[in-house]
């Protein structure tokens, strides 16, 4: 897919070194640097996730916390 994006001179000129100095295109260094991006922000999202319930004040087991929740009906 193709798309419009604004990029300021000085970073047009540095990826034109880039990809003149790795053999490839301006278009291949701005993908994969959209790649890069993306896979950080998933990677990232995943992180802050990932044992999220280990950090909370209430109990570590899941049976127990199923039990006091159902206390609380």
């Amino acid at each position: 897919m193709r798309t419009l994006v604004d990029i300021e001179d000085k970073a047009i000129s540095a990826l034109d070194r880039i990809a003149r100095d790795e053999n490839v295109s301006r278009s291949a260094l701005i993908r994969e640097a959209v790649a890069d991006l993306l896979k950080k922000r998933h990677s990232s999202d995943m992180q802050d996730a990932f044992g999220l319930w280990s950090k909370s004040s209430a109990c570590q087991d899941g049976v127990e916390y199923q039990r006091l929740l159902r206390e609380e009906w």
